[in-house]
């Protein structure tokens, strides 16, 4: 099931652990209407999200 189809079938918030986004890694791409934005995790344990 994607992500996409989630959201849709759901009314709830859809709840992703971070440690499965970033696949053990510090940045993850997402795509949103044909943009890319870098979520980051800084040395300081925070998430940042920047296009």
């Amino acid at each position: 099931m994607t992500a996409q189809e989630v959201v849709q079938g759901s009314a709830a918030p859809v709840r992703w652990p971070i440690a499965e986004i970033l696949k053990g890694g510090r940045v993850a791409i997402i795509e949103h209407a044909g943009e890319e934005y870098r979520l980051r995790l800084t040395a300081n344990d925070k998430l940042i999200l920047t296009k």
